[in-house]
C-alpha cells in the first residue's frame, strides 16, 4: 500500500493548509484572514465585480461573500456600487485604501511564499508556479 505522502492530492491539500496558516498569521494584525486577502487580490484585477461572480470565481459560498464584503466595507477596503448594467445588481469595487493595504502587504506576502517554498530553488519555484497555474486554469475556472 502507498504511503500518505505518495498521494499528490494529499500533499497539495497539506501545502494549502500550511499556506493558509502562514498567510492567516501574517494577516492577523489587520484583523483579516486569507479569504479577505484573496477577495482583495481578485478585486485588484477588475474595475468591479458582481457579488455572485465573486462567489463563482473564488469558489466561496455566496453567503460567505456577503460577510467578507461586509468586513472589507467596514475597513474601507471595498465598497458596493450599483452595477452600470443593472441597477438592481451590486458590484464590489476595491477602494484606494484597499489598494494601499495590498501594496503594504506585498512584501509580507512574498515572505510567506518564500517561507513555504524555501526548499525549492528559483527554477523549481518557477516550474511549480507554472504547473499550478496550468492545473488551476483547467480545474478552477
Amino acid at each position: 500500500m502507498r504511503g500518505l505522502h505518495a498521494d499528490t492530492g494529499y500533499l497539495m491539500y497539506r501545502l494549502g493548509l500550511r499556506s493558509g496558516q502562514l498567510f492567516n498569521t501574517f494577516l492577523q494584525e489587520s484583523g483579516l484572514r486569507l479569504r479577505h486577502y484573496a477577495l482583495l487580490r481578485f478585486l485588484a484585477t477588475s474595475e468591479g465585480t458582481l457579488q455572485r461572480e465573486l462567489s463563482t470565481r473564488l469558489g466561496y459560498d455566496p453567503s460567505a461573500i456577503v460577510g467578507l464584503v461586509d468586513d472589507l466595507e467596514k475597513l474601507g477596503f471595498a465598497e458596493r456600487r450599483p452595477s452600470p448594467d443593472d441597477r438592481r445588481s451590486r458590484i464590489v469595487v476595491l477602494t484606494a485604501d484597499g489598494r494601499g493595504f495590498l501594496r503594504d502587504t506585498d512584501e509580507a506576502g512574498l515572505r510567506v511564499t518564500n517561507e513555504l517554498l524555501d526548499p525549492l530553488d528559483a527554477t523549481e519555484r518557477e516550474t511549480l508556479h507554472t504547473l499550478l497555474q496550468r492545473v488551476a486554469e483547467d480545474g478552477l475556472t
